[in-house]
């Protein structure tokens, strides 16, 4: 497996982890979402582009065994230490 599909792997395993834990993906506003991942000093970020007329930027991370998602109209400017796994589809259950 390679590394990327090892992070992807690992990153979807503690989205549903924390989906199980808490219940809940959390959707927080872009600013939020950036604002969490100044507070993990290795984020994770699973990437998607996804629409059909127009096309928005998802994200998704983990933090503290919550998972955390948001959606941008422009790609967002992520800090320079995540990792970011480039993902064809971002599922979100109820969206």
């Amino acid at each position: 497996m390679s590394g990327a599909n090892a992070a992807m792997g690992a990153a979807v395993a503690a989205a549903i982890q924390a989906s199980k834990a808490s219940g809940v993906i959390i959707s927080v506003s872009p600013a939020d979402f950036l604002s969490i991942l100044g507070r993990n000093s290795e984020p994770l970020v699973v990437h998607a582009t996804a629409g059909f007329f127009s096309t928005h930027h998802e994200y998704l991370t983990s933090y503290r065994g919550l998972a955390f998602f948001t959606k941008a109209s422009e790609p967002l400017s992520l800090p320079r230490q995540c990792e970011v796994v480039e993902a064809r589809k971002i599922w979100i259950p109820g969206s």
